[in-house]
């Protein structure tokens, strides 16, 4: 079953550390225990990330992307899926920068609905 393929995320709440903001979106894929995604908006010029999925469906996650300072960022993720009341996706996220000041941090981000977005 792909739990993620096609689903589209925004960041709800972020860490004053981190680079995802209220523009950033997230395109995820995913196929068999494999999930990819791109990303980017607001500081993030483009991004990527990779992730293996837990029999529970949490993500273990590398990323990596451009700021709009031209910096390179990569980190590591580790994200728990919770399903709200109308089925769409909310994801708790544990961070941790490995470039720069390898800070950590916490992040949601929310599945956006069908209707809300328009696909590229």
């Amino acid at each position: 079953m792909s739990f993620y393929d096609g689903k589209t995320f925004g960041s709800v709440t972020n860490t004053a550390n981190g680079e995802v903001g209220a523009e950033t979106l997230f395109h995820y894929h995913q196929q068999a225990d494999i999930v990819w995604a791109e990303y980017s908006g607001g500081s993030i010029v483009r991004g990527s990330l990779i992730a293996t999925v837990a029999s529970d469906n949490s993500l273990d996650m590398r990323y990596q992307h451009v700021n709009t300072k031209g910096e390179l960022m990569t980190g590591r993720c580790q994200s728990r899926p919770e399903k709200l009341a109308d089925g769409r996706l909310r994801m708790h996220e544990k961070w941790e920068w490995t470039s720069g000041d390898r800070s950590t941090g916490e992040s949601l981000i929310e599945e956006i609905a069908e209707s809300s977005h328009v696909t590229e």
